[in-house]
Order: C-alpha cells, then sequence, then structure tokens
C-alpha cells in the first residue's frame, strides 16, 4: 500500500462507497465523483493498493461504476472507529 491515507484518499473511498464514482477503463488510472474527474495520484494510490476496482468488465475508455474492495471497506470502517478520531 502507500504511505499516508490522506482526507482526499477517505472522501475519495467515501464516494466510492455512496455509489458516486466511476472508474475509467483505461491504461491510466482515471475516477469521476459526481461526473468530475479526481485527483490522479489519490485515484492510483486507491487503484494500485486494490481498495477500489471496476465494478465490471469494460471496453477500453468506458466509465463503469466503481466499487470498494473488502480491503478498501474495512480501511472505510477504520475511519469511524472512535481510535482514529
Amino acid at each position: 500500500m502507500f504511505d499516508t491515507m490522506t482526507a482526499r484518499h477517505k472522501a475519495i473511498l467515501l464516494a466510492v462507497a455512496q455509489g458516486r464514482a466511476k472508474v475509467a477503463a483505461s491504461g491510466h488510472p482515471d475516477l469521476t465523483i459526481d461526473g468530475r474527474w479526481c485527483d490522479h495520484a489519490a485515484t492510483a494510490d486507491l487503484l494500485r493498493a486494490g481498495l477500489v476496482r471496476p465494478a465490471r468488465l469494460a471496453r477500453v475508455d468506458e466509465l463503469v461504476p466503481a466499487k470498494l474492495t473488502e480491503q478498501g471497506h474495512s480501511i472505510l470502517r477504520t475511519f469511524d472507529s472512535p481510535q482514529s478520531a
């Protein structure tokens, strides 16, 4: 995984969990939330770490819903724990 989980990473994970994100099926890690492109570095971190993935197979350059992996759900839950406050 990557070294530091930022507020931006958390916001992206939350948006994915809420069903507001789509991932582009391309050679670059691209993600939209509410139709707007996300920070490419944070998106790359989350996809490469296996926290977010496309919900289904897609054609090249097709936007498909993004979903959290089990590990993504687990990390998002840690933000809600009393220890993270």
